[in-house]
């Protein structure tokens, strides 16, 4: 009876390592003394150090960013005409836009700024820009946003370049939006409806999700369009034809039952977040009861708020260079360098002209805002116009009633920034600084601010604690501010500042 062949030691990053080379045709072939022949198993004895990082070890935003990332985007793929196969990913075709804009206000700087943000909001839509157009006029046309002799030209631009969409940088009335569709032939949209389908894409809780769909119903109520079958009459059973009981009168058109579906799919929604905000208001109570102070980061959309939550509390949520990347709030609940305990809550990002829908319909989640001791104003130190971002975010903090929080002013990517931008800002907001969330710059800096800023408790005690109650010492760590503790034969000599709860449970102990 012959022996079996000896089999080498297996190793799992040579056998890896080996498999990297099959992309190449022939370019290895297998030896019978190979690790893949008879014999025992080496997994026990593996070497599973390879370099390849553990899925399992992932955070939530970075398995959040893949999963977003799993459906992509690519130009010049007309999936309407091929069948693509044999892909890793599935591949839609981007939208080709031409943007639209009108000025009536401010410098030539302030709307190139507006058009450069349009942009950057058509591609995180999921499109490819074209062509951008702007004009300047005292107040926008109230037939066509541009006037006639415009839109022929918009035209031209269209049928040249071969877009789809035409985005225009505003509101549009809904005899605009019809009278720009019937003259170019495309499909026309608008700043709003750009914003709200950002928002769809990425809201990802049941709660954010009730909030757009709410906001794009409240939108699109106002701008059903309808013709032929749309406007005709409506009549059941057997009176279809007009004839007989049940045919008479005026009755319904499908555009108006379509108007009565939308307003009761927005009853029903307005009736589920209600129940959503009973239970975000339930944990407001007890952080209230509880007396931990809040911290809310807020800003402009793509400032770096993701980011900055991650260094403070290591959070791990979605950071994405795209805007409105996140949308869903998180809370992180961190302590000071003493002990104390406080909250983190990341919020939307704000944008210029943010939609009313969209204000009204995230009220609920802004007022996390509304509601906080303390206020991170994140601003991005490398954009163009950084001044009218901090005012763009305020607007809304004052629509919200959250103007009169404390507020520090977050410069973030200095790592990008201009030095002498972040001069010029330094010297408008005195109550600033600034950090690079990136590479962890001025993150110390930011910690010391917050923990001064913090509300203080209001009532000062000097305590003996016996050694059996160190459920109160605990109790004084995460709530109280220590003024100085020592350890006697006694127990243990507390003085402080306590919240009133606290102050009167000690009580009892003061010296």
């Amino acid at each position: 009876m012959t022996n079996a062949p000896e089999h080498s030691e297996f190793s799992l990053r040579d056998a890896l390592d080996a498999t990297r080379a099959w992309d190449d045709a022939d370019a290895i072939e297998l030896d019978d003394d190979s690790a893949w022949g008879e014999g025992e198993s080496g997994y026990a004895d593996a070497d599973t150090s390879y370099d390849e990082e553990d899925p399992e070890e992932l955070t939530t935003g970075a398995q959040d960013l893949a999963e977003r990332h799993a459906l992509r985007r690519v130009a010049g793929l007309r999936t309407e005409i091929e069948d693509i196969t044999e892909v890793e990913y599935r591949q839609l075709r981007l939208e080709r836009v031409v943007l639209v804009g009108v000025w009536t206000e401010g410098s030539v700087e302030d709307a190139e700024n507006s058009m450069a943000e349009l942009a950057l909001l058509a591609e995180t839509a999921g499109s490819e820009v074209l062509e951008a157009v702007f004009q300047r006029r005292q107040k926008p046309d109230p037939a066509t946003y541009i006037g006639r002799g415009k839109v022929d030209a918009i035209r031209e631009i269209v049928q040249a370049t071969g877009a789809d969409t035409v985005i225009c940088d505003g509101e549009l009335a809904p005899s605009q939006l019809r009278n720009l569709e019937d003259r170019i032939k495309v499909k026309v949209v608008d700043r709003t409806a750009l914003i709200l389908d950002i928002f769809a894409q990425h809201a990802k809780s049941k709660e954010g999700q009730a909030q757009v769909e709410l906001a794009q119903l409240q939108y699109m109520k106002q701008r059903l369009r309808g013709w032929g079958g749309s406007l005709s009459r409506q009549a059941g059973g057997r009176a279809a034809g007009g004839e007989g009981i049940g045919g008479r009168g005026p009755g319904e058109t499908k555009i108006e039952t379509d108007r009565r579906r939308i307003n009761t799919k927005i009853a029903k929604l307005r009736r589920e977040l209600k129940e959503m905000v009973g239970t975000r208001e339930t944990k407001r109570q007890n952080r209230r009861r509880n007396h931990i102070p809040s911290v809310a980061i807020a800003g402009y959309t793509n400032a770096g708020k993701s980011s900055l939550l991650n260094r403070l509390t290591d959070a791990g949520v979605l950071v994405e260079d795209a805007l409105f990347a996140t949308l869903d709030p998180t809370t992180r609940r961190t302590t000071t360098s003493d002990g104390r305990v406080y909250t983190v809550s990341d919020t939307v990002g704000f944008v210029r002209h943010l939609p009313h829908q969209l204000v009204e319909a995230f009220r609920s989640t802004l007022e996390e805002v509304a509601d906080s001791d303390l206020l991170l104003h994140v601003v991005d130190g490398s954009h163009p116009d950084p001044e009218g971002q901090i005012a763009a975010v305020r607007e809304v903090l004052a629509d919200i009633h959250a103007d009169k929080i404390p507020e520090i002013i977050v410069i973030n990517k200095a790592d990008a920034a201009d030095p002498l931008v972040i001069d010029r800002l330094r010297r408008r907001e005195p109550h600033s600084v600034v950090v690079s969330a990136r590479t962890g710059q001025g993150i110390a800096e930011v910690l010391d601010m917050v923990e001064a800023e913090l509300p203080r408790p209001q009532v000062e005690f000097d305590v003996l604690l016996p050694y059996g109650r160190g459920d109160l010492v605990n109790r004084i760590h995460q709530e109280a501010e220590i003024g100085s503790m020592e350890h006697t034969g006694d127990g243990t000599v507390i003085t402080g500042r306590a919240n009133p709860d606290l102050a009167s449970e000690l009580e009892s102990y003061a010296r």
